[in-house]
C-alpha cells in the first residue's frame, strides 16, 4: 500500500518559500493552540463566571463559521500571502487589546466578547488561505510530504501550546498569557512576509457574490468532493459530541480526571507519531487508503463503550490518532492536487463549513440520548456508525479512482 517517498528531501523542502511558510504556520499554530486555553482561563480568572466564558467562546466561534465562505472567496481573489499577513496582524492586535484590558484589571465582558468576535471573524479568512497556499509553494510531488510536515508541527503545537498557556496563566496571569499569544501572531506575520510574492495574478474585478456562486459550482461539479464532504459531516456528527461529552464522563467514572487526561495525551501522541512517519512514505491511492486508515479513528469510541478503562481507551485513542492523521493528510493532499488552484480556497471553505455543520447538533443531542439509552451503548453505536460513515465514500467509483 505504501512505498518510500522519493520527492524533495526534507532539508531542502524546509528552505525557501515553503520553509518560511512552515515557520510562520508553526508559530501561528502555537498561538492558535494557546488562544483557547489562555482565553478560557483568563476570562474565568478575571470574572469567575462560567456564563461569561460561554459568551466569549461563542462570540469567537460564530463569526468564524458565518464568514468562512466569504473568507474562501477572498483568499481566491487576493494573494494568499497577503491574506495571511493581514489576518495575523489583526489577530495580534485583538489579542494585545485583550491582554491590555486584563493586565490593567479593567475586565469588561462586552469588550472581551467584542474582541473575541473580531478574532473569530479574522480566522474565517486565514483558514482558507492557509489551506490554499501550499500548492503555490511546492510541486505536486511534494504535497503529501509538505502536508505531513505541517501536520507534525500542528500536532506538536496541540501538545505544547495548551501546556504553555496554562503555565503562563498560573504564573504570570491570563493577561500576560494573551500578550504572549499576540506576540506569536506578530512573529507568524513576519515569517509570512518573507515568502516571495506569488506569481498567481489577482482575480478579475467582479462582485464577491459571483465568486461565491462560482466556488459552489466548482465544489458541486466535483462529485467525489461532495461525497467526501457528506462523509465528513456524518463522521463529525458521530464522533465530536460523543467523544467530548461521553468520553470524559465514562473514563472519569472509571479512573478520574487523570484517566481522561491520559487518554487525550495518548491520542495526541498518535497524531504526532503518524504525522512524522507520513513524511517518509507515499500512499499510491491516497483517497482510498486514507479512508481505510481513517476507520481506525472509530476505535476510541468503541473502547469507551465496551470498556471505559483509561488504559484501554488510551491505547485505542493512540491507534485512532494514527488513522486520523493519515486520513487528514491524504484528504488535504488530494484536494490541493486535484482542485484548480484559482478555486481551491473556496472549495475548502465549502468543505469545512458543510463538514462542521453537524457538530453543534451532535454536542446537543448526545447527552439526552445517553440519558435514555446509556452512555456506553450510545458510544458503541456511534463508533460503529463512524466506521461505516468513513467507508461510505468507497462505494463510489469516482472516489476509488481519484489519483492526484
Amino acid at each position: 500500500m505504501t512505498d518510500t517517498a522519493a520527492p524533495t528531501p526534507v532539508r531542502i523542502l524546509l528552505t525557501g518559500r515553503f520553509g518560511w511558510f512552515f515557520a510562520g504556520r508553526t508559530v501561528d499554530l502555537a498561538g492558535s493552540s494557546m488562544t483557547t486555553v489562555a482565553l478560557a482561563l483568563a476570562v474565568l480568572q478575571a470574572s469567575g463566571r462560567v456564563a461569561d466564558l460561554g459568551i466569549v467562546l461563542a462570540a469567537n466561534m460564530i463569526p468564524a463559521l458565518v464568514l468562512l465562505l466569504v473568507g474562501g472567496a477572498v483568499a481566491d481573489r487576493v494573494r494568499r500571502r497577503t491574506v495571511l499577513i493581514a489576518t495575523n496582524l489583526c489577530t495580534a492586535a485583538a489579542m494585545a487589546a485583550m491582554a491590555a484590558v486584563l493586565i490593567t484589571a479593567h475586565y469588561d465582558l462586552v469588550v472581551i466578547a467584542g474582541l473575541a468576535l473580531v478574532s473569530g471573524a479574522v480566522s474565517a479568512f486565514s483558514q482558507p488561505a492557509l489551506r490554499g497556499i501550499v500548492p503555490e509553494l511546492v510541486g505536486r510531488q511534494d504535497l503529501q510530504r509538505a502536508n505531513a510536515l505541517l501536520a507534525s508541527s500542528q500536532n506538536t503545537a496541540r501538545i505544547l501550546g495548551p501546556m504553555l498557556a496554562s503555565v503562563l496563566v498560573a504564573t504570570a496571569g491570563g493577561g500576560w498569557a494573551l500578550a504572549a499569544d499576540a506576540a506569536s501572531y506578530l512573529l507568524a506575520a513576519a515569517a509570512f512576509a518573507r515568502i516571495p510574492g506569488a506569481s498567481r495574478p489577482p482575480a478579475a474585478n467582479r462582485p464577491l457574490w459571483r465568486d461565491l456562486v462560482d466556488g459552489w459550482s466548482v465544489f458541486r461539479s466535483m462529485r467525489w468532493v461532495v461525497i467526501m464532504t457528506v462523509s465528513f459531516a456524518l463522521v463529525n456528527a458521530f464522533s465530536v459530541g460523543p467523544w467530548n461529552v461521553l468520553g470524559p464522563q465514562v473514563v472519569s467514572g472509571h479512573d478520574g480526571a487523570v484517566g481522561w487526561g491520559t487518554v487525550q495525551t495518548a491520542r495526541a501522541l498518535g497524531l504526532l507519531v503518524m504525522s512524522v512517519v507520513a513524511v517518509r512514505i507515499v500512499l499510491r491511492r491516497p483517497l482510498r487508503d486514507g479512508r481505510i486508515w481513517g476507520t481506525l479513528a472509530g476505535l476510541p469510541l468503541l473502547a469507551v463503550g465496551l470498556s471505559g478503562d483509561a488504559w484501554i481507551v488510551a491505547a485505542a485513542a493512540f491507534v485512532g490518532g494514527l488513522g486520523f492523521t493519515v486520513a487528514a493528510i491524504t484528504w488535504e493532499t488530494t484536494l490541493q492536487a486535484a482542485v484548480p488552484e484559482e478555486s481551491l480556497s473556496r472549495v475548502v471553505a465549502y468543505d469545512d463549513l458543510l463538514s462542521y455543520v453537524a457538530i453543534p447538533l451532535s454536542q446537543l443531542v448526545v447527552g439526552p440520548l445517553a440519558a435514555v439509552h446509556g452512555a456506553k451503548e450510545v458510544s458503541v453505536a456511534c463508533g460503529v456508525a463512524y466506521v461505516l460513515a468513513g467507508l461510505l465514500p468507497l462505494l463510489s467509483r469516482e472516489v476509488r479512482n481519484v489519483r492526484p
